[in-house]
This record gives structure tokens, C-alpha cells and sequence, in this order.
């Protein structure tokens, strides 16, 4: 690991992350994480949304499998009308 750092929990349970590490790993104010706890570690992962590139594949990907397996826009309609109890 390079450039260790030491940070404390304050009483309401915030951890500041130091400010070289902030800048090294381009983290700003209002960025979310997912965090993870196993044994004595925590480890944080910062959320990003995909790229438009990247969404866009995923949603071809989406509609690619939607029509292999023959699903169409009717059984998309009938499940959310399912969920918000409209039948």
C-alpha cells in the first residue's frame, strides 16, 4: 500500500479521509461509496454512474436477451401494472 494514513472515528461515526488521499484518488464533497465490513476491515468503494457509452451497451445488451428469450413490450407493461397493483 503506498502512502499509509491514520484517520479516527468521531461519535457519530464519521471517518475523514485525509487529504492526500482525497486528492490522490480524485474523491469530492458529496461523492457516495458503498462500504463493506469483513472482520477487521473496511473498505470503501466509490459509486459512479456508467458512462453513456457504457449505458448504452448495457441496454443493448438488455434488449438483446429481452429478444432472445421473446419478451415483449405487452409483459413489460403487464408486470409493472402487476407491482402498482393495477391487474
Amino acid at each position: 500500500m503506498e502512502n499509509l494514513a491514520t484517520t479516527r472515528m468521531s461519535s457519530k461515526g464519521q471517518v475523514v479521509i485525509p487529504e492526500e488521499v482525497r486528492n490522490r484518488l480524485g474523491l469530492k464533497a458529496g461523492m457516495q461509496f458503498i462500504v463493506v465490513g469483513n472482520r477487521d476491515a473496511v473498505i470503501l468503494k466509490t459509486i459512479s454512474a456508467p458512462s453513456v457509452k457504457e449505458f448504452n451497451d448495457l441496454i443493448g445488451q438488455v434488449r438483446r436477451q429481452a429478444r432472445r428469450i421473446g419478451l415483449k413490450k405487452s409483459d413489460i407493461d403487464a408486470a409493472i401494472a402487476r407491482v402498482r397493483g393495477k391487474k
